[in-house]
């Protein structure tokens, strides 16, 4: 079913972003999670592009797979501990 883009095999983390390159590029302590050194190319491009829509779309695909493995994970943690 589907082109598999979310299965469970164990792909590459990416690199986590140093509390430095968070602090420079502004992020809010909110989004500084597992996936900080994707949102910080993200959000360079967006202001780049001044936001354009169809722009950055392999960034924000990238971004939002990371935060989606982020979510199961957290989902699995919580089955887990019931």
């Amino acid at each position: 079913m589907g082109g598999g883009h979310h299965g469970d095999h164990d792909e590459a983390r990416p690199k986590q972003a140093s509390q430095q390159a968070m602090y420079d590029a502004k992020l809010d302590v909110a989004y500084r999670d597992q996936c900080a050194a994707l949102l910080i190319p993200l959000n360079k491009c967006r202001y780049e592009t001044m936001y354009a829509p169809w722009e950055c779309g392999h960034e924000r695909h990238t971004y939002e797979k990371c935060q989606y493995l982020e979510f199961q994970k957290r989902v699995a943690a919580l089955n887990q501990s019931k």
